[in-house]
């Protein structure tokens, strides 16, 4: 349902330096939030507020189910996902994050979804998908990037978000195969998943590192708590090799 109501208690930031069409900041009864403007009129995917303000649609971006919007509230600087976009996603699930880089590059941009799931990826196609052109889902292991047979081209963004031990490895061996030099990889790093004995923080600094190693130029990194425990958020630069 579209909330339409509440125009007193509902004010919208001012676009800065950081902001571009496609996600605001808004004070909803004096709470910041954030929203996209909403590329399938009248449609959620998740169960988000739609909001009608000055005759667009947003639909809020909820911290606590995207790690993306997560990363927003908790400072990344540089966000660098911007209409017309070409993105691969490696870990799709069932598209919350998804829909709203949808929002964001519009119907010029294009999203390579892959998730390995067969049951995650029905409810990807069915809810999401299937109603918005700019994603093309990837049936596939994330292990495995010469078989994604439906990418084209180079990607400007690589955004990784799986949970397993050589999840770094994985984005790497991605990028190596898809990413545009001074590309951007934003990488969600699940501390859990790679080592349950070490301080989280020193999972994430140790998962940086091999970035580092690995032709990348780290740029930002950020801990998710209070939205995600345990989980960090990486944003680096490739440093493609010349042959």
């Amino acid at each position: 349902m579209i909330d339409n109501n509440n125009y007193d208690n509902l004010t919208y930031k001012e676009h800065n330096a950081r902001d571009f069409d496609g996600y605001i900041w808004i004070n909803m009864n004096g709470e910041k939030q954030l929203a996209t403007l909403n590329l399938v009129k009248g449609n959620n995917v998740y169960g988000e507020k739609l909001i009608l303000y000055k005759k667009e649609e947003y639909r809020l971006w909820d911290p606590f189910r995207s790690k993306l919007a997560a990363s927003l509230l908790k400072g990344l600087q540089d966000f660098p996902i911007k209409k017309g976009l070409k993105i691969l996603y490696l870990g799709a699930s069932t598209g919350t994050t998804i829909s709203h880089i949808s929002d964001i590059i519009g119907n010029t941009g294009v999203i390579f979804a892959v998730e390995s799931s067969m049951r995650v990826a029905r409810e990807l196609l069915e809810n999401v998908a299937d109603k918005r052109e700019n994603i093309i889902p990837i049936i596939e292991d994330a292990r495995k990037p010469n078989l994604y047979f439906s990418t084209y081209g180079e990607v400007d963004i690589v955004y990784c978000d799986i949970a397993q031990p050589d999840q770094t490895d994985i984005a790497i061996s991605n990028c190596y195969r898809f990413l545009k030099d001074q590309g951007k990889i934003l990488l969600v790093i699940k501390t859990r998943s790679i080592d349950v004995t070490q301080d989280p923080k020193n999972v994430i600094i140790q998962e940086s590192e091999k970035l580092q190693n690995n032709s990348f130029t780290i740029e930002q990194i950020l801990t998710l708590e209070p939205y995600d425990k345990d989980h960090g958020l990486i944003q680096a630069t490739y440093n493609q090799i010349k042959s």
